[in-house]
Formats: structure tokens, C-alpha cells, sequence
């Protein structure tokens, strides 16, 4: 069983047991996240698709780790005018272990 996931702007493929990085969500370390856009749902070869999410089922995690990724250099010039700017950039990430992919309702 797998499911895909929508945070961040970006479309990440999960499982039960497995470890993701993410943009940054607010939480601390060991505390538990429930994501409810779930994009598409993989269960036993059965594939459902949501419009644009498919209601009722949601993700859970645990928080393993914040931090910052490693930095990207942002340099801006111009030719022939003696124009040069030099920027670094670290952006945030949550590292989250996928716990369940729980379908039904919030009950």
C-alpha cells in the first residue's frame, strides 16, 4: 500500500514504515503529523484517484528531525558593468517516518 501526498507545493510518494523529507512543518521533535491531502491511494493493486483529493483518508507521522539543507549559492551579475551580488541559501526540511495510511472517516 502506498499513497501520494501533497505538502509543500511538492507531490511525494509515501508507505507505512518509510522516511521523507519535507518542507518544513511547524512541530517538534518525536510529535505526531496527520496530513490529509492524499492525492492518490495504491492499495492491493487498486488505484484511486481524488478530485483533487480523495476524502476520508489521511497520512500519519512522526516527526525524526528540522533542519536545513545544504546551501545553494545565489550569484547575480552583469556583464561589463562591474555588477556582482552573492547570496547563500539554506532552505528548511522536516524529516517524517510515515506510521499508517488510515482510510475511512474521521469518525
Amino acid at each position: 500500500m502506498y499513497a501520494v501526498i501533497g505538502t509543500g507545493g511538492k507531490q511525494i510518494q509515501v508507505s507505512p514504515g518509510s522516511v521523507v523529507r519535507v518542507e518544513s512543518l511547524p512541530g517538534e521533535v518525536g510529535e505526531a503529523v496527520e496530513m490529509s491531502q492524499v492525492l492518490l491511494l495504491n492499495r492491493d493493486g487498486n488505484v484511486e484517484t481524488g478530485t483533487p483529493t480523495l476524502p476520508g483518508v489521511r497520512v500519519t507521522a512522526q516527526i525524526l528531525s528540522q533542519g536545513q539543507g545544504k546551501k545553494v549559492i545565489v550569484f547575480k551579475h552583469k556583464r561589463r558593468k562591474n555588477y556582482r551580488r552573492r547570496k547563500g541559501h539554506r532552505q528548511g526540511f522536516t524529516e517524517l517516518k510515515i506510521t499508517d495510511i488510515i482510510v475511512g472517516s474521521r469518525g
